[in-house]
């Protein structure tokens, strides 16, 4: 299975945040998306699972099988928000129940809540609060878990563990990475040393457009430099 994208761009007035960005993305692989604050990181998320529509270009599923490829839809694609966007009159079970209700054509598997929140180590006094007394951590392991119960072929995942106290952020890296074989996972985050942890790629969006990182510097100790380098190499160059 692969994400295909190809040639997107957008503008914004007179600004192009992507431009002609390109670039074919994996089933079982973890992609680190990384840029410099502005790069249009969230931009091309919002393309890609449709809260925007691109000036022009097209995202595609290759399921790898002959003559199946086609457009990508909202289900194939999860969005987990920086800012998670959550019914917050609801209790975190309620939340739960109403989602996988309205889900309920879409997942594949039957779904226990005790079991489906012990996988984000959610206990049951905070399972029966309000999810406007939450805090922010808890909110993105609430969206986080509908996502996960959801399945769908892609995640796109925004600073996904910016919040997180660090026993957490252990947990849902643990998480990611156990569901990764059946999914295409792109993250974004400034987190470098979390990026050479948990990806197996580095996508770099610079200058509107995607290119890779190569593998072999993944692991190189001047990793950051590296990134850096990419990041303002054309500035440099300027």
């Amino acid at each position: 299975m692969i994400l295909k994208v190809e040639g997107l761009t957008k503008h914004f007035d007179k600004k192009t945040v992507l431009e002609n960005a390109s670039y074919d993305f994996g089933q079982g692989k973890i992609y680190g998306l990384l840029g410099r604050n502005g790069a249009g990181k969230t931009t091309m998320f919002n393309c890609l699972v449709g809260n925007m529509t691109p000036d022009s270009g097209e995202v595609f599923m290759d399921f790898n099988e002959d003559g199946n490829i086609r457009t990508a839809t909202f289900d194939d694609i999860g969005f987990v928000f920086t800012d998670p966007h959550l019914p917050e009159f609801m209790t975190g079970q309620e939340f739960l129940k109403y989602f996988i209700d309205i889900s309920k054509d879409k997942i594949k598997d039957n779904v226990d809540l005790d079991q489906a929140f012990a996988l984000i180590d959610f206990d049951n006094t905070d399972r029966h609060k309000l999810i406007r007394e939450y805090s922010h951590g808890m909110k993105n392991k609430l969206q986080m878990l509908a996502f996960l119960i959801l399945r769908p072929h892609v995640i796109l995942l925004d600073e996904p563990l910016a919040s997180f106290d660090v026993v957490a952020a252990l947990q849902m890296k643990n998480l990611i990475e156990s569901i990764k074989k059946d999914h295409i996972i792109i993250f974004s985050t400034h987190i470098l040393p979390l990026a050479q942890d948990l990806c197996d790629e580095i996508v770099i969006l610079h200058n509107g457009k995607l290119s890779a990182l190569d593998p072999e510097k993944m692991n190189d100790k001047d990793f950051e430099e590296e990134i850096v380098k990419q990041l303002t190499k054309e500035e440099a160059d300027d």
